[in-house]
């Protein structure tokens, strides 16, 4: 039905769709009142809401994209017999399909593309309430690199033509921009974002040499970038293992479609490629333009660098 308009477009607008209804996974868990939360290892937890979302989204995106690889946080998921109906998302977003596909975009096939996704990015977060840090990532690798993501907000709060309205899926495209919010420049002076639960003597380290005016310590890599796109931020600074590929596929692709910049605090990109580790290892240094991402560069002191390089 859309196959005149070209794969990595179809599959941005499906995973808009599907990110949609992972986000009501999500609430309708909460509303229970039953998170089957089940301790992964050390500050690493899962819930009945991540479980269901990752069924929902890797089993819609599989249907209707079968040679696609798909990664998904949940990796232990797989063999979960069937996905309830009501869970397969067939819709796709109409107003993504209209967007102009770059040209280095336009011939990509399924077997080029890898997914990433984390279906609760945030889940202490989720357990402890702190529900606007909450985010649902969908990130799209070609040829190793982010080139579109999806992090959508379960819980957040707008007014729409008058009527309340809970979540937004703000979206990304390399040569196209970003859509679903309303980009805003840094702030006037050097805001810092990083880790609210995660923090060792080496991230505040990384944290003191940034001059920053005001430090906001939040939860997911998500909502972090969207302090940087927003406005709210000027600097995403987290100088340790801990996140994952899943964590940073989608935030990466969708920040640098905005004009930003995510690396590890070396200053390399990270590969998404189907084979690579799954840990960044050399934590995240992220910024909405280039500039403010060589000041913070600049900045972390070389022995703090190969202090993570070595880890």
């Amino acid at each position: 039905m859309y196959g005149s308009v070209p794969l990595i477009v179809r599959l941005l607008a499906s995973s808009v769709s599907v990110a949609n209804r992972a986000g009501k996974i999500v609430r309708d868990v909460m509303s229970k009142g039953e998170l089957g939360i089940v301790e992964k290892g050390k500050d690493d937890y899962q819930t009945e809401a991540d479980r269901s979302a990752q069924r929902c989204i890797v089993a819609s995106l599989a249907a209707q994209y079968p040679n696609l690889k798909i990664i998904g946080e949940e990796d232990s998921l797989e063999d979960e017999g069937e996905v309830v109906s009501d869970w397969l998302v067939n819709e796709i977003d109409k107003e993504i399909l209209k967007l102009q596909c770059p040209p280095n975009l336009q011939e990509v096939k399924e077997e080029d593309i890898v997914v990433w996704v984390d279906p609760l990015d945030g889940t202490s977060e989720y357990t402890q309430g702190f529900l606007e840090h909450v985010t649902v990532l969908i990130g799209i690798a070609v040829n190793e690199t982010p080139v579109a993501g999806v992090i959508h907000q379960p819980y957040y709060k707008n007014i729409v033509e008058g009527d309340k309205k809970i979540g937004r899926t703000i979206w990304g495209l390399h040569g196209v921009g970003v859509g679903g919010f309303t980009p805003a420049p840094p702030p006037e002076s050097i805001v810092i974002t990083t880790t609210r639960s995660h923090s060792n003597p080496v991230v505040e380290e990384a944290l003191k040499v940034m001059n920053a005016s005001k430090v906001l310590r939040v939860g997911g890599a998500g909502y972090k970038v969207l302090q940087l796109l927003e406005g709210n931020a000027s600097i995403y600074v987290f100088a340790s293992p801990g996140c994952k590929k899943w964590d940073t596929c989608a935030p990466e692709a969708i920040l640098s479609a905005a004009g930003g910049k995510l690396t590890d605090i070396l200053g390399n990109f990270y590969k998404y490629g189907a084979n690579v580790t799954k840990p960044n290892k050399t934590g995240v240094l992220a910024a909405v333009n280039n500039e403010l991402h060589s000041y913070a560069l600049e900045r972390i002191p070389e022995k703090l660098q190969e202090t993570l390089a070595n880890k």
